[in-house]
């Protein structure tokens, strides 16, 4: 059974959340400030993290960093009362999975959670040795691997997730909805900024060879390689 740490120090929003976990068959423990799921993160192993970002004592940004040192492949998914981008892009850039913006649907929440959790599963049960090169980028699927002009890429877990379904779909037209549903794996109910945000942060990643990353006005995007 799959283990999440419910971190917010809004007992009714931990509450809720717990209810739903359960409903969808996932054990749970709560902390309801930073300090106590850095404690609680010590003493135990969890699957997932649901993190709000405004707690007394440390915030959420603060604890993702944290945790993203001693384990940095623990899935985040950050909570918070505002959408600017430049909370999504901190977020990003720290290495969370995700970001949702209260007022939130639980159940959106569960599907988020759910589609995590899968894609962590299947990072690590298949083998996959193909590669892609292109001027001087260079893709290892199977090791996850990006190096730009022989230099090793720090990218998130879902920029990398966002490049390789690019690479692996390149020359074709593909549409915002279309990699949402399959990078993200959820149906999607909020706006397009999550996906531009990610756009942006992995074009700042590839630096030169961002220019492989072309707009589709009205449409999405495409890999052009």
């Amino acid at each position: 059974m799959k283990k999440l740490l419910i971190v917010d120090d809004e007992s009714a929003i931990r509450t809720i959340i717990v209810k739903y976990a359960a409903f969808e068959g996932y054990d749970t423990d709560e902390a309801e400030n930073g300090m106590q799921a850095l404690e609680k993160c010590k003493v135990n192993d969890y699957d997932l993290v649901v993190l709000d970002i405004m707690m007394p004592e440390l915030d959420g940004f603060s604890v993702a960093r944290e945790l993203k040192k001693s384990e940095p492949l623990l899935p985040i998914i950050l909570l918070s009362a505002r959408g600017e981008e430049y909370d999504r892009i901190n977020g990003f850039e720290i290495g969370v999975d995700d970001y949702v913006v209260k007022p939130f649907s639980p159940k959106e929440l569960m599907l988020r959670i759910g589609a995590i959790l899968r894609r962590v599963s299947n990072a690590g049960s298949g083998v996959n040795t193909d590669v892609f090169a292109a001027d001087g980028l260079f893709v290892d699927f199977s090791a996850r691997i990006v190096t730009i002009d022989g230099v090793r890429a720090d990218l998130s877990p879902k920029e990398y997730d966002l490049l390789f379904y690019m690479i692996r779909n390149k020359n074709l037209a593909l549409s915002r909805e279309k990699l949402i549903c399959e990078v993200w794996g959820y149906d999607f109910y909020g706006d397009d900024r999550t996906l531009d945000t990610h756009i942006k942060l992995l074009r700042r990643s590839l630096g030169a060879y961002s220019k492989h990353i072309v707009t589709l006005r009205g449409v999405g995007y495409r890999f052009e390689g």
